[in-house]
């Protein structure tokens, strides 16, 4: 630190000495190179003044005689920037990752530089997409059939040996679901559901069907049909129904769903709508989840709906025509609509709310009532009246 103290002292010395015998005059190179060498130890390698300094000329410093040595010392030199610095330049240089599409440095598009446009302005695909459109509207329209009562126009393509095999796999998982709940074949409320059934299934002309009618002890109040005549029917919804008529409300609809085959129509309109789908995410590709949001919000649903409904239709002339009060079918509707709580979202369900089905069942009462005027069910039900009287009282 003495030494260094003692040097700085000199070099301040000799430095004024200089600044003042010659003002005007540039400092010597050596006076400036030792100034560097030991005050400012960075710049200590020696440089042409003429080239490097930044400092005022002679000329100059004549103007202004205000000037000391230290103006004169050249300002030390900016630190290199990052893309001078050699170790910078190996980080940078380095490949980094862009999101497709991500726009680079020129403005280009990363990923291959161009972006590449819309599947369907190729014309390679819209040659493939226009076959394959047409093919599909050829197979759909060789495909349409007219549904039995209704004459609504569907798309089947689902023979009915298709429809038995893959409903045997069904029938076999909801046997073994509620093995130990379905009542046996000669309980009461067994009889009594086939007893209803077959008057409904002769009116249907159906009576070549191999069915199977079963029972489930659940206070569930629901009943379901699977293809190839097999009925399922839970207590829970027997209480619901009160009456034969009630029941041939809830049976009709279910034997209706095996006249129209809706289970297999479901099967063929499961494939236009995969179909559809995947022209839609060829088009605006939507992700996976909102494509399945659109598929069960825009087409599954509101087909489930109207085959709940077209069934509802059939169900009420088929209980008409098997001598079945149908005014009660609005009846046990209504009694359904008592029981159920809170708000019914219907676009968010498979079935019609219970008191939309009301409604439309008495919109189609007037024809409902003119089957069971013509098939003489008054006479009909006198008789059973009477037999059934005789036969409990017997008991």
């Amino acid at each position: 630190m003495a030494s260094l103290a003692s040097t700085f002292t000199r070099l301040s010395r000799v430095a004024g000495t200089a600044a003042q015998s010659c003002r005007a005059k540039l400092i010597p190179n050596q006076l400036v190179s030792t100034i560097r060498q030991h005050a400012f130890p960075a710049f200590a390698k020696p440089t042409n003044i003429g080239a490097t300094r930044t400092f005022q000329s002679s000329a100059s410093m004549a103007k202004n005689p205000s000037s000391s040595w230290g103006d004169m010392i050249p300002a030390p030199r900016p630190s290199s920037s990052s893309s001078e610095n050699p170790i910078n330049k190996i980080i940078l240089s380095r490949p980094q990752y862009k999101r497709f599409g991500q726009q680079g440095p020129n403005g280009s598009q990363s990923g291959g530089g161009r972006r590449r446009p819309p599947i369907f302005y190729d014309k390679r695909y819209q040659l493939i997409g226009g076959v394959v459109t047409v093919g599909a509207g050829v197979y759909y329209v060789t495909h349409l059939e007219t549904v039995p009562l209704t004459g609504r126009r569907r798309f089947m393509d689902v023979s009915v040996k298709q429809e038995e095999m893959m409903s045997k796999e069904a029938y076999s998982q909801v046997m073994h679901q509620y093995r130990n709940k379905i009542l046996p074949q000669n309980h009461a409320y067994t009889q009594y559901v086939k007893r209803v059934a077959q008057r409904i299934i002769q009116a249907a002309g159906m009576q070549d069907l191999d069915w199977e009618f079963h029972v489930i002890a659940s206070d569930e109040k629901n009943a379901f049909v699977l293809p190839g005549g097999k009925v399922f029917v839970f207590t829970g919804i027997l209480p619901i129904a009160e009456n034969e008529n009630g029941l041939a409300t809830v049976l009709g609809h279910e034997i209706a769903h095996q006249l129209a085959r809706h289970s297999a129509e479901k099967l063929s309109f499961t494939k236009i709508a995969l179909f559809l789908g995947v022209i839609v995410s060829l088009v605006f590709d939507p992700s996976w989840s909102t494509q399945r949001i659109m598929m069960e919000l825009g087409m599954m649903l509101p087909f489930s709906r109207k085959c709940e409904t077209e069934a509802d239709q059939i169900g009420l002339q088929l209980m008409a025509q098997a001598c079945f009060d149908p005014r009660e079918s609005t009846r046990l509707w209504d009694r359904m609509h008592k029981t159920e709580s809170g708000p019914s979202f219907s676009f968010l369900n498979t079935h019609p709310a219970s008191k939309d089905r009301s409604t439309k069942l008495e919109s189609w009462m007037p024809e409902a009532m003119n089957t069971w005027h013509t098939s003489d069910c008054a006479t009909t039900n006198a008789y059973a009246d009477m037999f059934n009287k005789f036969r409990h009282a017997s008991w």
